[in-house]
């Protein structure tokens, strides 16, 4: 296995507190890697710092084989890493199509006349089309943002993550919000990009947790206490006592 994203002996303070606590990870190429932890456990800012919003204070983070510790978040999204929200950041008044072209074209490096004759831009409209095409949203392309549900909001913006083609993608908390059906849509959207992207997955919901990670690392008080596949984190006696119930749900 080739690691694409690693931190080594990461260190983050806030005023005495320590909310990194000398984390190592190896995320694993085309891998989902999820990172779950009780509220305050400090995943937040592990992940404001793999995507430059916040400088750690010791050790370093690779990527692709480069040093991104001290590079700005533009810096890191040029060498390929793309992160979703769990508030989502889209142009509502839009379509589904419209949102998703802006992002291509982005990507070209090009500013773009949203409502330009298609004709003009077929480049980007066939990439926007095709993604599209692979996504439960080819059916909704021509709807208005802001008439989305929640659920389809969470694709989108996944949608408009993929569009930059990063080599890794942070997806915080995607099932956040979402009731039991989109989050099974949502799971099976993940499923299909294995071995496309490369996923680090932050996430409470473990049913999703443990449908789709490859490897889990579960944070508490600022340090990974384990890292394992989904039988051996949910059988762990120190997990659970951290952070899962006796039954291996969430406390």
């Amino acid at each position: 296995m080739t690691t694409i994203l690693e931190t080594v002996r990461l260190v983050k303070r806030f005023a005495g507190l320590t909310a990194t606590d000398d984390v190592t990870f190896q995320l694993e190429e085309g891998h989902i890697h999820a990172l779950i932890g009780p509220n305050g456990a400090g995943k937040s800012t592990l992940i404001n710092q793999l995507c430059g919003n916040l400088l750690p204070d010791g050790g370093k983070i690779m990527l692709g084989g480069h040093d991104i510790t001290r590079l700005g978040p533009a810096a890191r999204v040029a060498l390929g890493l793309g992160r979703t929200f769990q508030v989502t950041s889209l142009l509502g008044e839009f379509t589904v199509r419209q949102n998703l072209g802006v992002a291509v074209q982005a990507r070209r490096g090009h500013n773009m006349r949203i409502l330009d004759r298609l004709s003009a831009r077929s480049d980007v409209w066939q990439e926007t089309d095709e993604l599209l095409a692979a996504s439960p949203l080819g059916r909704r392309s021509e709807i208005v943002v802001d008439d989305l549900s929640h659920g389809e909001r969470k694709q989108l913006e996944l949608l408009v993550s993929l569009a930059g083609r990063p080599k890794v993608m942070l997806l915080d908390e995607p099932m956040a919000g979402l009731g039991h059906a989109e989050s099974q849509e949502m799971v099976e959207v993940l499923k299909t990009l294995r071995g496309k992207v490369t996923i680090l997955l932050v996430e409470h919901d473990m049913d999703a947790v443990f449908a789709l990670a490859d490897r889990i690392s579960v944070l508490v008080y600022g340090r990974i206490i384990m890292t394992g596949n989904a039988q051996e984190v949910s059988s762990s006696a120190e997990v659970r006592e951290a952070y899962l119930g006796t039954e291996g749900e969430p406390c």
